[in-house]
């Protein structure tokens, strides 16, 4: 057997998102910030190695994780109870030359996947023998974490996985032993105030206070109860029925808020929330990059945006090629620290939003999906972009430009965007939140669908009917105000296809939709509020022959009106016809002879008809035509014509 000169660490595993390499870059930007505490606050701690590396006599470390797996270690090495090594040393002695003949609960239900039947019944007997010792009171409830995490690293070491237990090899190595070591402890300098905690983040920040907070929550997905399910199975030891080919227990208890689509709202709950005078969170830069379960589910704005209401914020980030649990890859990742310091204000910088971002509006036709294509044909360098038929605002958002004019007959629309321009995404989803909850309307991101008796096939129209009518009428007999803008906002997001339409009076009339207010829509609010906050933007509201190239400064016009050949439903009432698209074209045809370029966004061909007076227009003024991959999922005509063809142009003057 090996002697007991080496000892473990408390870094001396595998974790995913482990912050272990970045531990310098955390101090240099403390250092940077010239932050000063005395206590220290490690929120999701995980590993423990952050916490770990603060740990000294003059600094309170407090670390938190919802693991048992991973209390445990922090109780092991920086717990303030006594503890006696040598007793626990010949106890990890007599672990070692153990030799176990009997089945138990670890080897009926282990053996040979993620260790052999041999090493399965050794981590059975011995996790039993702990709880024994405990027991009958010959160990403290330190020196029981303290074996129980030696045990733990033991099995880290020979597991037959890749860093995780999600799945094992299936002719991996199960011949390595089983050797438990000592741990590495410095209870003579360190560990005299720290305070460990197993409890939900948001909870234990209501009424802990604390100089300084370190935030490293789970950036997407893939829940760290499932990947390390077997450790906080032995840890626990309830020894609980194991389902499935991994032999996976009931872990709903253990799943994190941060790993579903409420996380936004989860994690602007806990910076409200939190006492201290300092915040710095981690956080990677993974955005919409690699598979879908390694997306980030919060976003710079969201944390920026959080943040930025508790006080003065900076960003630090480095290059660092993370532990993942697949074959993801995701190339220049980077690692960042956000630091607020709490109750400093001064004037923002406006979030930059570098990818293209959707509004909010779903409007027929919408132009998201073409960004890409139509960005790579307009000119460079535009002084002013003149979006003539505004609409959503999916295009005019997008362009970098010195100005952008933002133009569409239809005041409720234009006021709508406005909302987004004037307020910051936070003030807007709070008044939305305050409207869901005063006219009793479902809130699936936050409660789910079962909680309102529906599912997400039929959808939530059945409980939020009544409630929308309600809503409607309040909207409709409103006076004009900023307060009926939300309402007309609430009504586009609860209604029939998340659209917009008015009868002859002006009253909204569209019934109630199947979906609500739910993570994607939360998600486009605040990138498309960040997104055209950066932009200098003049707002009108006239008939586009009144937008004339005079008033502006190296002038580009896009033009995306309502086709003719299209049934755009907030349209209904105006009846595109022939006459108006002959305005239209002789409107550009004028801005031609003026040496103004456009760009004119159309259909000529669908549902087997041509709009032979457009592709004449076009030939005669020996304008440009490009034809584009059109994919319009939320289009009335798609579903009912998929068999007939539509094509999408671009026809330019340029």
């Amino acid at each position: 057997m090996p002697k007991m000169e080496k000892k473990l660490r408390i870094s001396n595993r595998r974790y995913l998102g482990s912050k272990l390499k970045l531990v310098d870059f955390i101090k240099d930007t403390i250092r940077k910030e010239n932050i000063k505490f005395s206590s220290f606050l490690d929120l999701f701690a995980g590993t423990g190695v952050v916490g770990a590396s603060f740990n000294n006599s003059n600094t309170e470390i407090v670390l938190n994780d919802i693991l048992e797996s991973n209390r445990c270690a922090y109780n092991s090495f920086m717990g303030s109870e006594p503890i006696d090594e040598s007793k626990l040393i010949g106890f990890i002695n007599l672990f070692n030359k153990k030799e176990v003949i009997e089945d138990n609960y670890f080897s009926l239900n282990f053996s040979d996947t993620f260790f052999s039947k041999k090493n399965c019944k050794k981590i059975g007997r011995i996790r039993d023998y702990i709880d024994k010792l405990f027991e009958d009171s010959l160990i403290n409830k330190r020196e029981k974490d303290y074996l129980i995490t030696s045990l733990l690293y033991a099995m880290d070491r020979i597991a037959n996985t890749v860093g995780h237990y999600d799945a094992f090899r299936r002719n991996g190595n199960l011949e390595r032993e089983l050797v438990l070591w000592p741990l590495e402890i410095f209870d003579d300098i360190t560990n005299k105030n720290n305070k460990i905690f197993s409890k939900d983040a948001n909870e234990l920040a209501k009424y802990f206070d604390c100089d300084l907070v370190y935030i490293d929550p789970p950036y997407n997905s893939r829940q760290y109860c499932d990947a390390y399910h077997l450790l906080e199975n032995v840890a626990s030891w309830k020894k609980p029925k194991v389902y499935g080919v991994a032999r996976k227990m009931d872990r709903n208890s253990l799943k994190s808020r941060y790993c579903e689509n409420s996380a936004p709202r989860v994690f602007a709950n806990l910076i409200k929330e939190l006492k201290c005078k300092y915040i710095i969170v981690s956080y990677s830069n993974t955005g919409l990059q690699g598979a879908c379960r390694s997306q980030a589910k919060i976003t710079d704005v969201d944390i920026l945006g959080s943040l930025r209401e508790r006080g003065k914020v900076s960003v630090y980030e480095i290059d660092f090629n993370q532990f993942t649990t697949g074959k993801t890859k995701i190339n220049n990742h980077k690692e960042r620290l956000f630091v607020c310091k709490v109750g400093v204000f001064e004037e923002q910088k406006t979030i930059k939003v570098k990818e293209f971002v959707k509004s909010p509006l779903n409007y027929t036709g919408g132009k998201y999906k073409l960004l890409s294509q139509l960005t790579s044909k307009f000119p460079n360098n535009i002084g002013t972009f003149v979006d003539l038929f505004g609409g959503g605002f999916n295009v005019g958002a997008n362009i970098e430009a010195d100005r952008i004019v933002y133009n569409d007959s239809c005041k409720e629309v234009s006021r709508l965007i406005k909302l987004f321009w004037k307020f910051t995404s936070n003030e807007i989803i709070e008044k939305l939140d305050n409207l869901i909850e005063k006219y009793s309307l479902s809130d699936s991101e936050k409660n789910g669908y079962e909680y309102y008796g529906c599912n997400s096939n039929n959808g939530l129209g059945s409980y939020n009917k009544d409630s929308f009518i309600k809503l409607r009428s309040d909207y409709n007999m409103a006076k004009t105000s900023i307060s009926k803008d939300f309402l007309l906002l609430l009504l586009n997001i609860y209604s029939f296809n998340n659209q917009i339409r008015f009868n002859s009076n002006g009253e909204f009339n569209l019934p109630v939709g199947k979906r609500d207010l739910n993570a994607s829509i939360r998600k486009n609010i605040k990138l498309f509020a960040e997104k055209i906050k950066s932009k200098n933007i003049l707002f009108l509201n006239e008939d586009f022959k009144a937008v004339k190239p005079d008033n502006f400064e190296q002038p580009f016009y896009y033009c995306d009106p309502p086709y003719l050949l299209g049934d755009a439903c907030y349209n209904e009432n105006d009846g595109r016809n022939v006459n108006k698209e002959k305005e239209l074209l002789t409107f550009l045809s004028s801005l031609s002879s003026q040496g103004v370029n456009f760009a004119l966004s159309n259909v000529i061909e669908h549902k087997g008809k041509t709009n032979d007076f457009l592709i004449k227009w076009a030939f005669l003024n020996r304008f440009n035509i490009i034809y584009l991959d059109k994919d319009y999922s939320n289009s009335n005509y798609h579903s009912s014509a998929k068999a007939c063809k539509t094509t999408e142009v671009l026809i330019t003057n340029y």
